[in-house]
């Protein structure tokens, strides 16, 4: 199975991608983290002020553990900064926090592709679970055996599953790049950083961004596999 062309093909040169773009995130991340933003602002301080300047007073900012953990949680309305986001004063705090604070704008603006990713979280985490494991099993039915039908069945269901998966990796894609946009626009309008240092906030959310790419190819290309090997087993 894994060592069939479509895998050398399609999925190597996604993981492959993958790998550089968790590299790129990590060293730029910690390139801007020792760049101190003049104005002495915190990420907790950036996503505060994002939060009072988009009229948005029921969402609570804690800490996280660990580092590039940061998320919004839509379900109970909290913004959960990592370590060494929290309470830094670096370009690369603020820009992360202040992404992230606008997923919380896209969440109260009711900005429907956040909406819908949401919808999507139990269907994606069942169909990249259970749907690519279903689709090896029908696969490994021979076509020719009398339980050709299984297999098939098998096969057509872990396609489904996993097709849930793989829309949820695209619709993350808008989700991401919006929340950088926001965030951009709203710390340049509020003067929080100077253009050099919102520079430096852009080359790392799109490092960020490439992980997303890379991840929503990679699915991409493991659906594409499979079903180019469901037609050859027909």
């Amino acid at each position: 199975m894994f060592g069939d062309q479509y895998y050398l093909l399609l999925v190597v040169p996604t993981l492959l991608l993958s790998l550089w773009a968790q590299f790129m995130v990590k060293s730029t991340f910690e390139k801007y983290s020792k760049v101190p933003c003049s104005k002495g602002m915190t990420g907790t301080d950036a996503a505060a002020l994002l939060l009072r300047t988009n009229n948005i007073n029921d969402v609570r900012i804690e800490p996280i553990s660990g580092s590039l953990t940061d998320h919004y949680s839509p379900s109970d309305k909290k913004l959960r900064l990592s370590e060494p986001v929290y309470g830094s004063t670096s370009i690369a705090a603020v820009g992360v926090a202040a992404h992230e604070t606008g997923h919380a704008i896209q969440h109260a603006t009711r900005w429907g592709p956040l909406g819908m990713r949401s919808t999507l979280v139990p269907v994606a985490n069942i169909g990249s679970r259970i749907g690519p494991w279903l689709a090896i099993v029908g696969l490994a039915i021979p076509a020719s055996s009398s339980y050709s039908n299984i297999g098939s069945l098998l096969l057509n269901i872990g396609i489904v599953l996993f097709s849930g998966a793989v829309l949820f990796y695209v619709i993350t894609l808008p989700v991401e790049f919006n929340a950088s946009h926001r965030a951009i626009k709203v710390l340049r309008a509020n003067n929080v950083l100077s253009e050099d240092e919102l520079n430096g906030v852009k080359k790392v959310l799109t490092a960020a961004a490439l992980t997303y790419v890379a991840s929503a190819l990679t699915a991409i290309a493991s659906l594409l596999r499979i079903i180019l090997l469901s037609r050859r087993r027909r």
